[in-house]
């Protein structure tokens, strides 16, 4: 049964290119199988109706002897399903730009997925490689937590090189362009599938991208622009972080040199837990023990908080479990002016062994009460 693509994109039959273009990005986004609720069956139903109506010529053959009228098969021009779902995931690390339908894979997905970095490996100038991100861990005091500090972190890592400072370069030494390929940054190749001619587009090995080489390399980095190295940074932990949170430093990850762009830091921050002690968002909670009378008449008493030890007035009467607040002592808001609060929980001790005097007195108090 011949397939109405038309219907299978949503659009009219007299819609024009622009009108079917941005109706297969909207399903695109819908359906693609790496995305929450994805359907990889729909996705390739509606990317199979993009090729023929995406394409002038096929879709002049399709309006006249409908979706029998090729019996190449869903993917022509040398791609099969598979390596259409590698591209459309991203999955070429920017190496090779697929032509699909008329036009560059990244132009079809790169503003919608994300992927960072063009089908084709290629920015609007020069190719740029990113270095890879870095993970720290790093272990604060609860106090730490609740007021911020900083953390020295030494990181081993590749650095741009001290002497060509990341040129890859020798001092004086000039550029020439590329002769692998010609000053363009990257190479083309046509490859001959059973299924026709596809040309693939790869960045240039030789020059990584940069469409030119340096004559005298950098002797200590070997013009590579990076070496490995030590990096000492002092990282910033705000007030009213909590355990497991991530902090990002852009640009402090690893470094691949000459023209390239770093990675990015990732600090995980690990809060110590303290024994006694528990904390709710911006709140601590903590227990203060009162014996019998404390609680009966009322007392005050010390405790330990986040800004140290404060004397606290115990209100006649107290209920054991009951919290008493002290506002305004608990932990930073992350991002956001004041404080949380620290509430104690009073625990009623209640004696195991009593004096005979003692004993008497609580029996008088019992019949008091």
């Amino acid at each position: 049964m011949s397939k109405d693509y038309y219907q299978l994109l949503g659009v009219e039959r007299n819609a024009n290119a622009d009108e079917i273009k941005k109706a297969f990005k909207k399903l695109a986004l819908q359906f693609h199988p790496d995305r929450p609720g994805g359907d990889e069956k729909k996705f390739k139903e509606i990317n199979e109706a993009y090729q023929v109506l995406g394409d002038a010529e096929k879709r002049k053959r399709y309006d006249q002897f409908g979706s029998d009228f090729d019996t190449q098969g869903g993917f022509g021009g040398g791609m099969n399903w598979d390596d259409f779902m590698r591209a459309a995931r991203g999955g070429n690390n920017g190496s090779y730009s697929f032509n699909f339908g008329g036009a560059d894979l990244n132009d079809l997905f790169g503003d919608i997925f994300g992927f960072g970095q063009s089908f084709s490996g290629q920015s609007s100038s020069r190719h740029r490689q990113r270095g890879g991100d870095i993970r720290v861990d790093v272990e604060i005091s609860l106090s730490e937590a609740a007021f911020g500090t900083e953390k020295p972190i030494r990181l081993r890592q590749q650095v741009v090189c001290p002497v060509c400072q990341g040129s890859g370069a020798e001092a004086g030494s000039n550029t020439k362009k590329c002769p692998d390929c010609q000053g363009q940054g990257q190479v083309r190749r046509v490859q001959q599938t059973f299924l026709g001619a596809m040309q693939t587009v790869a960045v240039c090995p030789r020059c990584s991208g940069q469409g030119t080489i340096v004559e005298k390399p950098c002797r200590h980095c070997s013009g590579q622009g990076n070496v490995k190295g030590e990096l000492d940074l002092t990282v910033k932990i705000p007030a009213g972080i909590d355990d497991g949170q991530t902090l990002r430093l852009s640009g402090k990850g690893e470094n691949l040199g000459k023209n390239q762009t770093a990675g990015d830091l990732y600090v995980v921050v690990h809060v110590a837990p303290k024994a006694g002690w528990e904390r709710d968002g911006h709140d601590v909670y903590t227990e203060v023990a009162v014996n019998f009378s404390q609680a009966a008449l009322g007392d005050k008493v010390e405790v330990e908080t986040l800004d140290g030890k404060k004397t606290v007035v115990i209100p006649a009467g107290v209920q054991s479990q009951e919290l008493i607040r002290l506002k305004g002592l608990g932990f930073g808001r992350l991002g956001r002016n004041g404080r949380g609060d620290h509430y104690l929980r009073v625990k009623v001790q209640t004696p195991r062994k009593v004096s005979r005097r003692a004993k008497q007195l609580l029996q008088d108090l019992a019949e008091e009460l």
